[in-house]
């Protein structure tokens, strides 16, 4: 199942913020969540458990059940390179996470509601399904009936994006569309998580 909780809540328990908005209020309570987490004193982890949470992480970095994940593991299991680069690289190339990444949502959740919703096209035809893999080439925009709503408003005028737009994206906020222009490579992909212990995590 997907996390519907709080989400600063799954950053304070990772260790890092995980979000846009989670950065302030982590700064605030770097510590975690709970009634005594001020007082909990962090122990010396296993190797199971740090690789469980790097797969934790990335699970709650992109806003993916535990059996999505395990999909794109197979997936990335099977292919040519890397398996830890291949998984970022999936996890990457979906629908919601190209929305968020070239700013035209706040947030993954905010992402995911947006294509869920029907207001993003892939290639001018509707797609609704978050976990639509994008391929190089493909145009993803808002679509027009939805342009006037407020947070594509925003977008519009570049609120929602990175200082630096990700490499492999053309991205257009005025007219609220974007390209892929190549498929995600690990390094360009600013993602904190070392993928090797994920790796490790579903190689036992």
């Amino acid at each position: 199942m997907r996390y519907t909780g709080p989400k600063v809540r799954l950053s304070r328990r990772a260790g890092v913020p995980l979000t846009r908005k989670a950065v302030r209020y982590f700064e605030e309570r770097p510590y975690p969540p709970g009634e005594h987490g001020r007082q909990t004193r962090r122990r010396q982890a296993s190797n199971y458990s740090l690789q469980l949470m790097e797969k934790q992480k990335l699970r709650w970095y992109y806003d993916v059940s535990e059996r999505q994940m395990r999909r794109y593991w197979d997936l990335a299991h099977r292919g040519t390179g890397r398996s830890g680069a291949e998984l970022v690289a999936l996890l990457e190339s979906r629908l919601a996470s190209l929305v968020l990444r070239a700013g035209l949502a706040p947030s993954i959740y905010a992402a995911r509601q947006y294509v869920a919703h029907g207001h993003i096209t892939v290639d001018g035809r509707k797609v609704d399904i978050p976990s639509y893999l994008v391929k190089p080439g493909q145009v993803v925009s808002v679509r027009p009936r939805s342009r006037a709503m407020q947070p594509f408003v925003a977008a519009a005028e570049g609120i929602h994006a990175d200082e630096r737009i990700a490499p492999y994206l053309s991205v257009d906020h005025a007219d609220l569309t974007f390209t892929l222009l190549d498929r995600p490579r690990r390094e360009q992909i600013a993602v904190p998580v070392d993928e090797q212990l994920v790796v490790e995590y579903y190689s036992r």
